[in-house]
């Protein structure tokens, strides 16, 4: 028989792991928009950097990832100017989770449980390599 504090760790576990798959479902969608608005402010400074060099090419080129990610990221999001579903359903989802997590272990591990994400994201970025 498990004690109480077993039990509140396995309940801990599986609520990180809840969150953190939750986040990542909704990270995937949203990071199209953000990416999109630190893009366009890149390619405001390369145009602006670069206007009379033969750079011409890969502003354009550049101009064209951004455009397909936000088309990406529009496709992700919306239907008919509407959020879709299955969005509106991570996003309500992920919320619920925060709420069971608060309800199971409060608003301190809440705070704690997207401090270890974040962190865990940018661990992710700063140890991939290029292949």
């Amino acid at each position: 028989m498990m004690d109480r504090r077993e039990v509140k760790n396995l309940k801990k576990r599986y609520l990180i792991w809840f969150y953190k798959s939750a986040k990542e479902s909704l990270d995937k969608i949203e990071r199209k928009f953000t990416q999109v608005e630190v893009d366009r402010f890149i390619l405001k400074e390369l145009k602006s950097r670069l206007k009379d060099s033969s750079a011409g090419k890969f502003i354009r080129h550049f101009e064209e990832y951004i455009e397909k990610k936000e088309k990406d990221g529009l496709g992700l999001k919306f239907e008919d100017k509407k959020f879709k579903p299955d969005y509106l359903f991570i996003v309500a989802k992920l919320r619920a989770i925060e709420k069971a997590i608060v309800k199971e272990l409060g608003r301190k591990a809440l705070e704690e449980i997207k401090l270890l994400y974040e962190i865990e994201m940018t661990e992710r970025i700063l140890g991939s390599r290029e292949h």
